[in-house]
């Protein structure tokens, strides 16, 4: 006669064959699930690799420019409005596509997307160096342009969704800080290779590197990527504060603030970029000394995102906005007045005040938004800063030629302060957020 066990937690008794067969089952489930969670956890690395990939590409390919910009006013007799103009059709491109790349993705998938975009963006590389005139420049920069408006709202989007709670600022911060090694990688290679090679080559071989992107990106991100990582949470987003439902709008108070402040910071940082160039030419720097001077700005840029993110987490997105806003109008002005080996050594600085403003703004987009409208909204942020950068080098391009370079700069420089008084406004849908 099988001898029967209680089973306390249903009130009866099971047989010991049964509860072995339990215990298997058990096993076989609890199996299961660290399987998926460790799949869960490969499939997350994946997309964070990937994304940052990209973003290493073509934030490298956007800031290379600054290094070709001085060799195409020579090549072509450009002025600087011209010479703003060409930054302007490439930005224009990019940030004119932002939201419908978002929108286009949901259709036909964010990966292939991803793919054809960075595809077309190398693609317009490659053939500008073949180019023999400013108007088919001009063309090939569009074209690059149009290819790179999918990586920022489609990268972002896919971190946030495969990251959630904790793991979501530190992961968007590891993205946004890949963009800043692209920005150091990509200029000084191009820098090293027109000391040996004419700018046609270099353009070229800049290309292929984004074609030998394009097949790598096809290999890391997942065949099939499922957006819904993580479950569905209850967000408690300023789009809320104002009573109008949960998850009802983006288009709040406090994500209007943040993208102003990013729109006057974006405009900021590319027109100086633009104007630096020819400011250290000014001072009698070559070329190659140009490369390596825009090397030291983004590698401080890079560092930057790290130190400006540790005084976020200490002091808060507002004051580092501060911080880095009123250090960034005070360098800007000492890079006017200084000789060259002094500038070149500020530059670092410049690069850390210049740049750390940005890693706190992109990491608070979430914070600001619902989750089902993140895409829409790293889509219309990424409109509006890089509309902003877009537009910045064409007018300042205008000023530096009717005013000169350092007046210019010192434009520049004033205008940074108009972020102040839009800080009051993100203050006060962080206090709402708090209730």
């Amino acid at each position: 006669m099988e001898r029967r066990i209680e089973n306390p937690c249903v009130g009866g008794s099971i047989s010991p064959r049964a509860t072995k067969k339990h215990q298997n089952h058990l096993q076989v489930v609890f199996s299961f699930q660290l399987g998926y969670i460790d799949s869960m956890k490969t499939i997350k690395k994946r997309i964070l690799s990937a994304c940052c990939g990209a973003h290493i590409l073509h934030d490298g390919y956007t800031d290379l420019l600054y290094v070709l910009f001085p060799i195409w006013q020579m090549a072509f007799g450009l002025s600087l409005a011209e010479v703003g103009s060409l930054k302007t059709l490439y930005s224009g491109a990019m940030a004119s596509l932002q939201v419908p790349s978002s929108l286009l993705s949901e259709k036909i998938g964010e990966k292939r997307l991803l793919l054809f975009g960075t595809l077309i963006a190398a693609v317009g590389f490659l053939l500008s160096g073949w180019t023999t005139g400013f108007l088919g420049l001009a063309a090939c920069l569009v074209l690059s342009g149009v290819g790179a408006s999918v990586q920022h709202p489609l990268s972002s989007s896919l971190t946030s969704h495969a990251f959630e709670g904790p793991e979501l600022r530190g992961a968007l911060s590891t993205y946004n800080f890949s963009g800043d090694i692209g920005k150091v990688i990509l200029p000084s290679l191009c820098a090293a290779l027109l000391a040996i090679w004419d700018w046609h080559i270099v353009a070229s071989v800049m290309g292929l590197l984004g074609l030998l992107a394009v097949v790598i990106l096809a290999v890391v991100l997942p065949q099939e990527i499922n957006v819904n990582l993580h479950k569905p949470q209850l967000e408690k987003a300023s789009g809320d504060v104002d009573g109008k439902g949960v998850g009802s709008n983006f288009l709040n108070l406090g994500f209007i603030s943040l993208s102003s402040i990013a729109v006057i910071d974006s405009a900021t940082r590319m027109g100086f970029l633009t104007l630096l160039p020819f400011l250290l030419i000014s001072k009698g720097a070559s070329v190659t000394q140009v490369g390596f001077a825009l090397s030291l700005t983004f590698a401080g840029g890079a560092a930057g995102k790290f130190v400006c993110g540790l005084i976020a987490a200490r002091f808060g997105v507002i004051k580092t906005t501060l911080i880095t806003e009123i250090a960034t109008t005070i360098l800007m002005t000492l890079a006017i007045a200084l000789n060259l080996d002094v500038v070149m050594l500020l530059l670092p600085l410049v690069g850390v005040a210049l740049n750390g403003t940005s890693s706190g703004l992109y990491g608070t987009v979430p914070e600001l938004v619902p989750l089902h409208m993140r895409s829409r909204a790293f889509g219309v942020f990424y409109t509006l800063t890089i509309g902003a950068g877009a537009i910045s080098p064409l007018v300042y391009g205008f000023a530096g030629d009717r005013l000169g370079v350092p007046n210019a700069i010192a434009l520049i420089a004033g205008s940074v302060l108009l972020v102040l008084p839009l800080t009051l406004g993100l203050k006060k849908a962080f206090r709402k957020l708090a209730i």
